[in-house]
């Protein structure tokens, strides 16, 4: 069975849409940009700024993985080979090129904080190029987005346990949940 038999329309309706999952990752490396931009003006911040770049990077490094493995090849499948589809791998590529710099930089090194921008700007038009041309598209199409996006959803999860993010993967999912009572004997 192919990718597109696989998400086609008529499955059934579950898990978090693709579109809608991919655009709150989107948000939430907006937001860490926003932070690191308020740093910028702050005195000896510098471990902060190191915390949120690694973390930026972690993120956008899941991201590109989880759309170039999954998403862009049901996208093609779906909408075929555009320009946008092209650009969106390009521009993939030149991010990855950016965090491969800035992990082996330091707050202190001179243009720390221009890089990070450059990837901000970079990150950004990425955004704006999927979010208004590209999913809309696929929003067109008869694509299930909700089975698509359990598929996204489960390898983050798996990508986030390699990466060491086990303990945001398991916050996000107990969210919400009462915290459990303690095992084993009562004293």
């Amino acid at each position: 069975m192919n990718q597109k038999q696989r998400h086609a329309s008529g499955a059934a309706s579950r898990g978090q849409d693709a579109i809608v999952l991919l655009t709150r990752d989107h948000d939430r490396v907006k937001e860490l940009f926003d932070e690191f931009e308020m740093l910028e003006t702050e005195e000896g911040g510098e471990d902060d700024k190191l915390d949120l770049v690694q973390q930026i990077c972690m993120e956008l490094t899941i991201h590109t993985q989880l759309e170039e493995e999954i998403f862009y090849p049901v996208a093609i499948d779906a909408i075929g080979q555009l320009d946008i589809m092209d650009e969106a791998l390009v521009e993939h590529g030149k991010a990855k090129e950016q965090i491969d710099q800035l992990v082996s930089m330091a707050p202190e090194d001179d243009y720390f904080d221009a890089e990070v921008n450059v990837l901000r700007d970079m990150v950004e038009h990425h955004i704006q190029e999927e979010e208004g041309k590209m999913f809309p598209k696929l929003k067109k199409t008869s694509v299930d987005l909700a089975a698509l996006g359990e598929e996204l959803n489960q390898r983050k999860q798996e990508l986030q346990m390699d990466m060491g993010m086990v303990e945001a993967s398991m916050h996000k999912t107990q969210a919400g949940r009462k915290p459990m009572p303690p095992q084993g004997p009562t004293p």
